[in-house]
């Protein structure tokens, strides 16, 4: 059961708050928290002239900041503490304003524990992005008012009292936010598990045990759907306390969704053929599979068919940036991982050449080497993981003789000069790197965008 906004305002009435984080989703939240009443000090790594504006904003409007190196010094002293996404709950800074007293929480927490909406949320290793994209299209063209929020869409919780009961909301939650979620979703999916974000999970196992918070929390009438033909997420059927449906492109459900010769069928109904759907590649099956059957209480099967037809495809993932000299060059920035790569590569008809490489997250590559190589023509390596990926590559060569052409860039701009000067007419060039972006870009998106602009300037 939800809690009452009402108790919230009165709750943070007059409190010290401190925001660690001014980014996307904390600005709106530090504005919604001085509407309130609060008293609030915003914490962050970037410098007064890093942050500009903003921080000429929120020190006229009487917020307090703490910026730069060891910005985190100050952090004491506080009723309640807003963390970002990406910091750990055992940070010593965490850990000490709580062993004062402070009530620790985020954004996303707030806005589940409050919202009046029905609660869509998402999430896996690969194809979250998609299928709540989809989700969201599908409860949309249903007639629903549908907020879209979370990892994607816009910050949710400073517009929580405009969202009413017959409202739609859906999340895309990664392992960060949900490492401390304790609110209960009314429908929860996990399209799929695979090892990611290593580099900030202790483990594996510390990551399975933050995607479970999901569900974990839901009572009887709560829905969970899973992936069957993931081992992990069909496990998590064993620990659901409400209703499980599962979904599968290699099984008959009837009483879940699948994919079976060419159709995809919701509870035993044809929806549509796989030629139909825009978006191509058997990985964008399942993340139609995990939406249709998770809506299926919302939507209509006609509803289901429309939008598999209609809806291309979001950006940054497989998208079609261009064709020349009968060389298509496709974006799949958003893969930053080895088993997501892997998705994108199988989503084409023939071999591929590949742009790959980027920041370590300590997974390890033998996926991309060992089930990739049937799916690579020419293999262009960049950043900060160029050799280690090789080095599989490498090792797959002397353990079995299997040879991937493999060639050494300096950068994104000279793999693509490479991948042109390599490609004949019928070819693909996908930038699908199986790392994530900051050895050399903010993020996936500005990636995407910097391959879009080199493509273009072709």
């Amino acid at each position: 059961m939800r809690k009452d906004f009402r108790e919230f305002k009165r709750f943070i009435l007059g409190k010290k708050v401190a925001v660690v984080g001014i980014g996307v989703s904390n600005i709106p939240l530090i504005n919604f928290l001085l509407d309130l009443g609060a008293t609030v000090t915003a914490f962050d790594k970037k410098t007064k002239e890093e942050l500009k504006d903003v921080a000429t904003d929120f020190n006229n409007k009487g917020v307090k900041l703490e910026l730069g190196a060891g910005y985190l010094d100050n952090l004491n002293g506080f009723d309640v503490v807003f963390k970002t996404p990406s910091m750990r709950i055992d940070c010593e800074s965490l850990v000490k304003v709580k062993k004062e007293g402070a009530y620790i929480t985020s954004e996303m927490e707030e806005f589940v524990r409050y919202t009046k909406g029905k609660v869509y949320a998402i999430t896996g290793s690969d194809g979250k992005t998609t299928t709540t994209t989809i989700i969201s299209k599908l409860l949309e063209e249903q007639g629903y008012k549908t907020w879209v929020g979370g990892n994607i869409g816009t910050p949710l919780f400073s517009q929580i009292e405009k969202i009413n009961e017959n409202d739609r909301v859906v999340l895309e939650l990664s392992s960060f936010q949900l490492m401390t979620m304790k609110e209960e979703v009314d429908i929860a999916i996990c399209t799929n598990l695979a090892p990611n974000h290593l580099d900030m999970h202790k483990d594996m196992e510390e990551y399975i045990e933050a995607k479970k918070n999901i569900f974990l929390y839901q009572d009887s009438k709560g829905l969970l759907i899973v992936n069957r033909e993931n081992e992990i997420t069909h496990d998590f059927k064993k620990e659901a306390k409400g209703i499980v449906k599962e979904f599968s492109s290699n099984r008959e459900i009837l009483d879940g969704s699948y994919y079976k010769e060419g159709v995809l069928y919701v509870e035993g109904k044809e929806v549509c053929k796989k030629d139909d759907i825009v978006i191509k590649g058997m990985h964008n099956v399942e993340n139609y599979l995990a939406a249709f059957i998770a809506t299926k209480d919302d939507v209509s099967v006609e509803t289901m068919k429309k939008v598999a037809e209609t809806f291309t495809g979001v950006e940054h993932r497989c998208e079609l940036v261009r064709e020349m000299d009968g060389v298509k060059y496709y974006n799949d920035s958003i893969a930053s991982s080895p088993t997501r790569t892997l998705a994108g590569l199988k989503a084409f008809d023939e071999k591929v050449i590949v742009i790959a490489g980027g920041y370590d997250k300590k997974i390890p590559f033998e996926p991309l080497a060992y089930e990739g190589y049937p799916y690579i023509k020419e293999l262009i390596l960049m950043g900060a993981t160029k050799d280690k990926i090789k080095t599989v590559f490498d090792k797959l060569e002397e353990e079995k003789g299997i040879k991937t052409n493999i060639k050494m860039a300096k950068s994104l701009e000279d793999a693509v000069n490479i991948a042109k000067e390599s490609a004949e007419a019928g070819d693909i060039i996908t930038l699908s790197p199986a790392c994530a972006s900051f050895d050399m870009y903010p993020n996936f998106m500005v990636r995407g965008n910097k391959f879009k602009d080199i493509v273009n300037a072709l």
